[in-house]
This record gives structure tokens, C-alpha cells and sequence, in this order.
């Protein structure tokens, strides 16, 4: 069986600068469980075809045409050109299968395109699906997510196809995706892994994935996919220090802060970790990850600076994540923090996002139900820039004001030299560079979304709730974002399905149809 499998990472390139980005950055950020997908089909005599899609190129070239069956991986944004590949492969009479954030965000809108969409899965069920034991428009899982993926050296051909130049040569900024743990042991009601309980993976198969990388690929950098790495720190970090010294690789992971304690954080600079990310997410709430307690408002502040600014002797690349525009967030007080915590930590680049009804979240629950979401605005634009809820504190055109005033912030010249200033080398100070070009970018086009607001009374009501007629505005933007496959979805297409299903957990599999 002619088996493919690619994971849609990105939109197409708009610019230049997104064509660069993408290239260096977006592209090493391939997930492993598309690529434990393909091990396990080339294990089971399959010929096996991988790829991945960045935004650069025709992501209808990225695997051949005459498949038997296709698994395609996708964020929500990035939808739009999972659900027109389906569409394209579909025609040729090949199975299509989706899975990954997006197929458990919205799995009934997904099985408009697929034939199988996927919320869980192991070896085991993938053997299912090539033996064609479900039939067409079936939500199906694992009655768990598996305890354990192929190791690095088994998935090599992947490694080499997604994060090595032209499938060959590793170059500075390649990147090996690997994972410790599974899940969370936090509940944050916009997360997708607020029900997926943590727990840690073999630290035998880490051991020998890092054995094989310092042989094999010395000074390749590791990108821990764990949704929270190190909440099991001593049995991690042991595994990470049997490795002698001089050969420690590089990693990167994301955690909470409140794992980070005083005590441990020599030992993340002994195994080599050159960046750390954190969820801040908000002064006013999630205070416990941050190992703040309850403390709020400056006081929050006070104590996170205090942390990063000690994390900083460790680790040489830190990023905060926060969220603008929560239900707990009003006025001017989300934008003056933030601006003080970036004022006292210039060595910390902060990620700013906008709110994003994720399906299955409590997040989405509660909107949903309260008549918040924008209902007929398409999933392409479920990221930043563009806002598809209501906000409970803020009208559109205040919210995108305080954005763009934050983002100013963020992208000055005077916090880019600060930032530079404080790189330890010219890798994190190219980071800087380009995060800060494609911040301007983003700030931009707050802008150009503010004007509408200001000038477009229909686009306003849409964002206010009034209507549920799609501007123009967006029709235009989709074709534009979407590029020359927005010809292969319709206007109907476009309109999400926000229907939501459950699974039954029954046996080794949880089944539920779909009747047409």
C-alpha cells in the first residue's frame, strides 16, 4: 500500500520575510507523531511517503499524487489547506484520514473533507485504519494515547526529510522533535490538553534517544514537544545528566514556572538547556503555574520578574507566553503590566496571542454557549491577527487600540537593542531580529483590521455581534491568506461546523459515526 503522511505547518508565504521565517523557523517545528506515523507504516512493509508543509512551495507537491491512503496533521489555522488537499486526494480516489489539534478541536467539521478523523491514536490503531476495518465518516481513537513512539534513530527519514537542508546536510538551526512526557497536570480552560492527564514517557527509550544524538548529530539542537516537560524533574533530569558533560546536546522545552524551583535550576544549564518557554498568560488568573499562589495584578508581576530574572543565569533564551483579552482582563491595567514585567525583563521575548476557541476546551463551553463565538467566521482565521469571539470587557475597536499599543511596545527600537544587548550569541540575536520583523508585521495588520472597524459599520457589527454575515473584508482575506487553494474550498466550505462530538470510550477504540 502506497502510504502518505504530511503535517500542514503553516499558511503560504505572504512576504519575503515570511518566505525567510518560515524557512529557518516554522520549519523545524514538525511534531512527532506524524513522523511515529510513518515509522510505523514503513514497519508494517508499507512504502511510506513523508512531509511537511511550512508555507513555502505547493504542499500538493509534497507527496505523490497516486496514494492509497493519506494522513494529513493540522493546526486550526492551518486548516484551510488540510481540508483542500483532502479534497484534491479524495478526487483520486485515496483514502484521506486527519489528525492532530485541529481533528480534536472539530472533528465533525473535519469529516466534511475526510474520510476518517482521528483524536487519539497508537500503533495499534493504525493498523486498523490500513486494514480498513472503518468505515467512511467514522470520529475514532485509542482508548488512551500511546505510551511510547519510535526513537529517534527509527525515525532518521523523517528527521532528515523535515529538519535537514534539502533532506541532506543538519545546518545550525536544525531540530530534533522529541517528547518525555504526555499531558498536563494543569486545567487551563483555553488549553487542549486541559483533560489529557500528564504522565511521563520510557526514560529508558530517552536514554537511548540522547545516546544516539550525541554519536550521530553532536550539538543538534532538541525540541521537547511536552506539553509541560520536567513535572517528573528527577527522573528527566537524571536521564539528562548520565549523559557525560561535553557531549550534552542542546534543548529546548516549555514548562511551568511553578516547576522551576531556586534549587533546580543549576541543572538546567548543566544538561544544556539554551530556552525555556513559560505561560504567563495573564496578570489577573492562572497564577498557579506561575508558582505565584494567588497573588495578582503587581504583585504577580513583582514575583515573575523576580523568577525570570534569576531563570535568566541559567538560560540563555527565554520566552513568556501571555493571552490579551480574557474574560478577567479590563482596562488599561493588562497593557501597563505587561509593560512594566517586558521594561524589567528585556532578556524575556514575549509572545502575545489573542484569544482562540479551541473546541473541547471549557474556553470554547462557555463562549459557545453564551453566544460568543463568531459563527461563520472560518477557521483560517483563528490565530493572530484576526478575533473570532466577542470579548467580555473590551468592544473591538478598544481591544485592537490597547493591542497595537502593546505590540508597539513590543517591537521598539528601544526594546530591540535592550534585547540584543542581552544575547549571548548571534543565534538568539537573528531570533530577536526576526521575531521582532514579523511583530511588526503582525502590528500592521492590527492596524489595518482597526481602520475597518472604524470606517466599516458591517464589519464592525460582525465583531459586535449584530450580524452574522461575513464582511467582504474576510472573503478577501481568505483568498488572499490561502492563496491558490482557496479556489478548491467554497463559500460554504469556508463556514465551520462547530458541532462537537465525544467519543465513547469502548475497548481499544472509541467509534462514533457520522450518518450523511
Amino acid at each position: 500500500m502506497r502510504v502518505g503522511i504530511i503535517e500542514i505547518l503553516a499558511l503560504p508565504s505572504q512576504r519575503w520575510t515570511d518566505t525567510i521565517y518560515h524557512s529557518f523557523l516554522t520549519k523545524q517545528f514538525a511534531s512527532v507523531t506524524p513522523q511515529a506515523i510513518s515509522v510505523w507504516c514503513r514497519q508494517l512493509g508499507h512504502e511510506t511517503f513523508y512531509a511537511i508543509y511550512y508555507g513555502v512551495g505547493d504542499a500538493h507537491h509534497r507527496l505523490p499524487p497516486d496514494l492509497d491512503i493519506i494522513f494529513i496533521a493540522c493546526y486550526t489555522q492551518t486548516s484551510p489547506i488540510a481540508y483542500a488537499l483532502a479534497k484534491l486526494y479524495r478526487k483520486a480516489g485515496t483514502r484521506t484520514v486527519i489528525g492532530g489539534p485541529h481533528a480534536k478541536s472539530f472533528p465533525v467539521d473535519c469529516l466534511r473533507f475526510f474520510d476518517l478523523v482521528v483524536k487519539e491514536c497508537d500503533k495499534d490503531l493504525i493498523v486498523d485504519i490500513l486494514a480498513g476495518h472503518f468505515d467512511p465518516g467514522t470520529f475514532i481513537g485509542s482508548a488512551k494515547p500511546f505510551d511510547d513512539l519510535p526513537t529517534v534513530e527509527e525515525r532518521m527519514p523523517e528527521i532528515r526529510a523535515s529538519a535537514f537542508f534539502q533532506g541532506k546536510w543538519p545546518v545550525y538551526d536544525t531540530t530534533v522533535p522529541m517528547l518525555a512526557s504526555m499531558g498536563c497536570p494543569h486545567t487551563c480552560d483555553f488549553c487542549t490538553d486541559w483533560d489529557n492527564p500528564y504522565r511521563l514517557l520510557s526514560t529508558d527509550r530517552l536514554a537511548e534517544d540522547l545516546r544516539y544524538l550525541t554519536k550521530n548529530l553532536p550539538g543538534t539542537l532538541i525540541g521537547f514537544h511536552d506539553p509541560n516537560f520536567g513535572i517528573k524533574f528527577d527522573p528527566v533530569f537524571d536521564t539528562l545528566e548520565a549523559v557525560p558533560p561535553s557531549l550534552r546536546v542542546p534543548y529546548v522545552m516549555e514548562c511551568s514556572l511553578s516547576t522551576l524551583r531556586k534549587s533546580r535550576l543549576k541543572r538546567l544549564k548543566e544538561t544544556n538547556c539554551v530556552c525555556t518557554l513559560h505561560g504567563v498568560e495573564s496578570w489577573m488568573d492562572y497564577s498557579g503555574k506561575a508558582g505565584v499562589g494567588q497573588k495578582r495584578g503587581l504583585e504577580k508581576v513583582e514575583q515573575v520578574v523576580e523568577h525570570f530574572q534569576l531563570l535568566s543565569e541559567y538560560v540563555p533564551y527565554i520566552q513568556a507566553c501571555f493571552i490579551f483579552g480574557l474574560d478577567t482582563d479590563m482596562g488599561d491595567d493588562p497593557i501597563t503590566l505587561t509593560k512594566n514585567f517586558m521594561d524589567h525583563t528585556p532578556f524575556v521575548w514575549p509572545s502575545l496571542n489573542i484569544p482562540i476557541p479551541l473546541g473541547g476546551t471549557p474556553l470554547y463551553q462557555q463562549h459557545l454557549g453564551n453566544g460568543r463565538i463568531l459563527k461563520t467566521m472560518p477557521f483560517g482565521f483563528y490565530f493572530m491577527p484576526y478575533l473570532a469571539i466577542m470579548l467580555k470587557n473590551y468592544d473591538p475597536v478598544t481591544y485592537f487600540e490597547k493591542l497595537i499599543d502593546l505590540s508597539s511596545f513590543i517591537f521598539s527600537n528601544n526594546m530591540l537593542k535592550r534585547r540584543m544587548k542581552s544575547a549571548s550569541n548571534w543565534k538568539f540575536k537573528l531570533i530577536y531580529r526576526a521575531r521582532t520583523v514579523n511583530e511588526k508585521k503582525d502590528n500592521h495588520d492590527y492596524r489595518r483590521i482597526l481602520d475597518m472597524l472604524r470606517s466599516n459599520s458591517q464589519f464592525r457589527a460582525f465583531h459586535e455581534g449584530q450580524s452574522e454575515v461575513l464582511p467582504e473584508f474576510y472573503h478577501k482575506e481568505y483568498e488572499r491568506i490561502i492563496g491558490p487553494y482557496a479556489k478548491l474550498l467554497s463559500q460554504s466550505d469556508r463556514v465551520p461546523n462547530l458541532e462537537q462530538m465525544e467519543p465513547v470510550l469502548s475497548g481499544k477504540t472509541d467509534i462514533l459515526k457520522v450518518s450523511d
